[in-house]
């Protein structure tokens, strides 16, 4: 059994589609389907379910697909152990939650100080950056905290109050049933503390609007058209000159904390331990600062 082997079959399992896999390894289509059938004959079982629309993992191949993610994990880990230079250098894969207001100057400094280091972001919500830390996709990830999982280690970034935002200066218990609520898809840490003091009082939206983007619900919120909750020091700007008004959600819910975390049992690199001193760095200015 080749490495290569596994990688293919990864990502036959990550895409569904042989041709989706072929495309992303630059490989021809009959060349990932040999290897996955060599692969099922070397482990003497079907690894997928074939069907019109593409194929599917089967009980083995879930097996299958867990050991493979262990095993180029490890090799990976292998090559960054020995091929790490005295100054940081590669590529970290880094997840963000689009409204951590300390992200540029973290990100900024930090690229100041190792120019050698891509930093690739990924935005998304909390629930899917833990997972993708996890199952090592992601070096790192900013994310509402805190996260309670045995293979997370977190760093505290930033502590935030959460606020509602409405185009209209006041707002009442009515008129959040009354406006639709703009949020970001399921997953997301500031729609769920929202959503659980609104099961706790009782409220019923209208209608929940879900969007990909900050600038899209703010902007939809400056419109008039909906409500949304976000930390306050999002919209400072656009508060101060009027164009959206902030409330107050009652403790214990307002109060919302970011953090950094990295899979605790995946290897240290170099390059993200020093990813990490900066971020420790600047968290202790801020605090020294207030």
């Amino acid at each position: 059994m080749e490495l290569n082997d596994l990688a293919i079959f990864q990502s036959v399992a990550t895409h569904g589609s042989v041709s989706k896999a072929a495309i992303e390894l630059s490989y021809v289509q009959s060349n990932v389907t040999a290897r996955i059938k060599l692969l099922e004959k070397e482990l003497q079982t079907p690894l997928f379910y074939r069907h019109k629309r593409g194929m599917t993992l089967n009980t083995e191949g879930k097996r299958l697909l867990e050991y493979s993610r262990d095993i180029l994990s490890k090799v990976n880990e292998m090559k960054d152990v020995f091929s790490q230079a005295s100054e940081p250098s590669g590529i970290l894969d880094i997840g963000i939650v689009e409204t951590v207001n300390a992200l540029p100057v973290i990100l900024s400094t930090y690229y100041r100080k190792y120019p050698n280091v891509e930093l690739s972001l990924q935005a998304g919500v909390t629930e899917q950056l833990v997972q993708d830390v996890i199952d090592m996709k992601l070096d790192g990830a900013f994310v509402t905290g805190p996260i309670r999982h045995p293979l997370i280690d977190q760093i505290e970034v930033i502590s935030e109050k959460l606020v509602l935002v409405s185009r209209s200066s006041s707002l009442s218990m009515e008129d959040i049933t009354r406006k639709p609520l703009l949020l970001y898809k399921k997953g997301c840490g500031y729609r769920e503390r929202l959503e659980s003091w609104m099961r706790i009082e009782g409220i019923i939206p209208k209608q929940v609007m879900e969007f990909g983007t900050f600038g899209t619900i703010i902007g939809s919120v400056a419109a008039g058209i909906g409500i949304t909750v976000i930390p306050e020091s999002s919209v400072t700007d656009l508060a101060a000159k009027g164009t959206v008004h902030c409330h107050r959600l009652p403790q214990p819910y307002q109060n919302i904390t970011t953090v950094f975390i990295r899979r605790n049992d995946a290897y240290l690199t170099g390059t993200l331990q020093s990813f990490i001193d900066e971020i420790i760095e600047l968290t202790s200015l801020n605090v020294s600062s207030q």
